[in-house]
């Protein structure tokens, strides 16, 4: 069964950076799948932040453009999402998601204070 293990996240100041990972175990299809970060705050619908297909091709919401980078290494079978320039309105729980298998990892709270 293909399990998504989060890890990273945390507390920052604006400005600062983190850096979040997902790895998947018990999954062969991780080099051909789409992987994804979404994030959701409170009171509001979970929104896509960025992608990244099998070819390494990238996706990302216009709000983290230039400061957010997804990255994949297929050989650990494990998604990054290294976050920069980190600002208040992006305080969330985010989620990480393999898309050939619709299966979500469980969340990790990302803070940023002001």
């Amino acid at each position: 069964q293909v399990q998504l293990v989060q890890s990273g996240g945390g507390l920052v100041q604006a400005g600062g950076s983190l850096r979040l990972s997902c790895a998947a175990s018990g999954s062969f299809i991780f080099s051909i799948s789409t992987m994804g970060w979404y994030r959701q705050a409170p009171g509001k619908q979970r929104e896509l932040v960025a992608d990244i297909g099998s070819n390494d091709s990238t996706k990302y919401a216009d709000s983290v453009k230039g400061r957010f980078t997804i990255s994949r290494d297929n050989a650990k079978s494990t998604v990054y999402l290294q976050m920069n320039n980190l600002k208040p309105e992006d305080a969330a729980v985010y989620y990480c998601y393999l898309q050939a298998a619709r299966r979500w990892g469980q969340g990790t709270q990302v803070t940023v204070s002001s």
